[in-house]
């Protein structure tokens, strides 16, 4: 097992022996809440092919949008282009959407199966500019992995 860092583990743990993809993907949601410092969003979009758009899942936070097309706004750049995407000001993102007026910086994660399937995307939002690093991103995706790992989505 690579090094986790404590999130990471705390989030393997908590998810240990559980199925439910609610469940999961809803403690997953509330543990970055609850270890990310200066976020004020965190959750999850799931991907819907019959309508080829993200549909809202289990979040942390103020209301949320509920249908983001493929490749709109931050989430369906980063889902669409299969890339973490970190963005230091939402406010020069073209086409950004705003659902909470506070968020400053977003950072989005692609889900990905480990035989390639894209299920989805994490989202974290803050209302601090350039809130979110490198490192981060790096551990962010760690996160995802440990999530996905735990995940039945076939």
């Amino acid at each position: 097992m690579t090094d986790l860092s404590l999130m990471n583990q705390q989030l393997d743990a908590l998810l240990f022996n559980e199925q439910n993809v609610t469940a999961n993907l809803s403690n997953a949601s509330a543990l970055l809440m609850q270890t990310l410092k200066d976020v004020n969003w965190t959750g999850f979009y799931l991907y819907q092919e019959d309508e080829d758009e993200l549909a809202l899942g289990p979040f942390q936070g103020k209301v949320a949008c509920m249908h983001i097309k493929n490749g709109a706004g931050v989430c369906g750049t980063a889902f669409a282009n299969n890339q973490v995407t970190r963005v230091s000001n939402v406010h020069e993102f073209p086409g950004h959407i705003a659902c909470d007026s506070d968020s400053n910086a977003e950072i989005v994660v692609p889900l990905i199966t480990e035989d390639g399937k894209k299920i989805g995307v994490m989202d974290i939002d803050s209302k601090v500019f350039d809130r979110f690093s490198e490192d981060e991103a790096k551990e962010l995706s760690e996160f995802a992995r440990v999530l996905m790992n735990h995940l039945d989505v076939a």
